[in-house]
């Protein structure tokens, strides 16, 4: 991940919220409030995997993973689950892009898990404590924010560092073997 900071999340979760509130607001004109929560659901989980992807400094398996959330999406949308197993699916998705671009260890990824457990937890509960969809947006992506704190694994800290020695020292050996060799085959002819 490039440099992500809490405050990061925090500038993230006051768009969420902000976006979340007005947006059901809005949708609810247009749609039921089951469709409307569907909606911003998707549209969040999207803009939130975005922030994710572009600040991951792996590359490889975006386009999949593009495409994977598009065939969850139409998925869900097609077969239509209870409002519950939408939401956990989306944060599900959320929990596995994290997992495969922040983490590289077992331990990190299951803690990432519980963090999702809790931001969806914290959700429904000021949901039913407070009736705002601000505050439920708010309580989830704060809640998601903490996901930074998660030691990323027993990644090697300064992995360029010791590759470019390694390789130095293996490119100086293949090279002696190789002027040995010309060597070699110049003093047999």
């Amino acid at each position: 991940m490039k440099k992500v900071t809490f405050w990061n999340g925090v500038v993230i979760a006051l768009l969420g919220s902000s976006i979340g509130s007005v947006g059901f607001f809005a949708l609810t004109f247009l749609f039921s409030e089951d469709c409307a929560i569907r909606l911003l659901t998707s549209g969040l989980a999207i803009a939130y995997i975005l922030y994710l992807l572009s600040n991951s400094q792996e590359r490889t398996g975006r386009t999949t993973v593009l495409v994977a959330w598009f065939i969850l999406w139409v998925m869900l949308w097609v077969f239509y689950p209870p409002l519950i197993l939408f939401l956990v699916l989306h944060v599900l998705a959320i929990w596995l892009i994290r997992s495969l671009y922040c983490y590289t260890s077992l331990f990190s990824s299951l803690a990432d898990l519980s963090l999702n457990a809790l931001s969806l937890a914290s959700a429904f509960w000021a949901l039913h404590h407070t009736g705002s969809l601000f505050l439920t947006f708010w309580c989830f992506f704060l809640v998601q924010a903490l996901f930074i704190y998660i030691p990323t694994g027993l990644k090697n800290p300064n992995p360029k560092k010791t590759d470019t020695v390694n390789n130095k020292s293996d490119f100086k050996r293949a090279y002696r073997t190789a002027e040995t060799a010309v060597r070699k085959l110049s003093t047999h002819h």
